[in-house]
């Protein structure tokens, strides 16, 4: 198939043939054919976040070609569960038709949704539903939430389903009342705890915090990407005010980087 311009265009089938052809054992790509699941899974997780980079920079040519590779690991995932009989690509495409249908009856059915609010509602009514069919195979409330998932996503998706028996905190004061409890304990860690100790009462603070931003409503994990960001370009601004200085930022007292900070933080209140 060609475009307007008379170059050649490849469609789905295509990298799914491509994908077909690098696992054959018969002229196949040598580094392809000795990957499986686990080998393939960390490649999987680097393209979704620079996919999620991307998206931070706006940058929409890179993210044309994030997304691909992203759509690549689900064929490519697809293709070693084919080989191994579980099922294919056309069966992956089935059920996540299938399952965007279901969920959306606003859209191909005979339900109404006049807000995105609305839209949540039937979306976790549907969930739900699916759920409580599973429910008498599961041996806890809490099965289900994947242990790959960032540790801050994978608190809040465990405190929500917690949450799902009663068993949580209902306003952000009783959740802040409990942090300064961790902090407290995290202080006496500090003093006189081991470092075992420590980590374990760091754990229990940003467990917490996961909470807090739960029950705010807040993704606790796109709060911190987005700080660390926040962070990123207030410190290189930093480095960049340093060197129009003609000075050395590691050769800075610490009260020097302060106040090129709060510079930094003076330079964003005024663009905003």
């Amino acid at each position: 198939m060609s475009d307007k311009k008379g170059n050649e265009t490849y469609s789905i089938d295509n990298l799914v043939d491509v994908m077909r052809a690098l696992r054959n054992p018969d002229g196949g790509c040598p580094w392809d054919l000795e990957q499986d699941f686990k080998s393939i899974l960390p490649h999987t997780l680097e393209e979704a976040y620079e996919v999620a980079d991307a998206i931070d920079k706006d940058d929409m040519i890179n993210l044309r070609e994030e997304l691909g590779d992203l759509l690549f690991q689900s064929i490519y995932h697809a293709q070693m569960a084919d080989e191994a009989g579980h099922f294919n690509f056309d069966d992956v495409v089935h059920d996540i038709t299938a399952k965007m249908i279901y969920r959306h009856p606003h859209v191909f059915g005979d339900a109404n949704a006049n807000s995105a609010a609305d839209v949540n509602a039937i979306w976790d009514q549907r969930k739900e539903a699916k759920d409580q069919a599973k429910s008498s195979a599961l041996a806890s409330a809490l099965e289900g939430v994947p242990h790959a998932l960032p540790a801050l996503l994978r608190a809040q998706k465990l405190q929500k389903k917690a949450a799902k028996t009663g068993f949580e905190w209902t306003k952000a004061e009783d959740i802040l009342d409990k942090l300064e409890e961790e902090l407290a304990e995290m202080r006496e860690a500090v003093r006189q705890g081991t470092m075992e100790q420590k980590a374990d009462e760091l754990g229990d603070i940003l467990f917490v915090i996961a909470n807090l931003g739960r029950i705010l409503d807040i993704n606790a994990e796109e709060a911190l990407r987005q700080c660390n960001a926040k962070f990123e370009k207030r410190f290189k601004g930093m480095e960049e005010d340093a060197k129009l200085k003609n000075q050395k930022f590691s050769d800075l007292s610490l009260d020097e980087m302060t106040r090129l900070w709060i510079n930094q933080k003076q330079k964003e209140r005024r663009k905003s």
